[in-house]
C-alpha cells in the first residue's frame, strides 16, 4: 500500500506543482515526469519512515474508549 499510496500522491502533487510553476508549456509532460520522480524517490521512503507514527496516531483517534 505505501508504495502505490506514493506513486499516486506525488503524481498528483508534482502535476499540480509542475502546472502552476509553468503553466500549460509544450515541455510540460517532461517536465512534470522529472518533478514526480524527484517527487517519488523523496516521498516513498519518507511513508515507510512515518508510517508507524501515523498508526499510532490514528489508533489514538479512533479508540478513544
Amino acid at each position: 500500500m505505501p508504495f502505490f499510496l506514493s506513486i499516486l500522491m506525488s503524481c498528483i502533487v508534482s502535476g499540480i506543482s509542475t502546472f502552476n510553476g509553468v503553466g500549460a508549456v509544450s515541455q510540460f509532460t517532461e517536465l512534470w515526469l522529472g518533478a514526480w520522480f524527484i517527487s517519488w524517490v523523496v516521498a516513498f521512503p519518507t511513508l515507510l519512515l512515518v508510517l508507524p507514527f501515523v498508526r499510532k496516531l490514528t489508533g489514538a483517534f479512533v479508540d478513544l474508549r
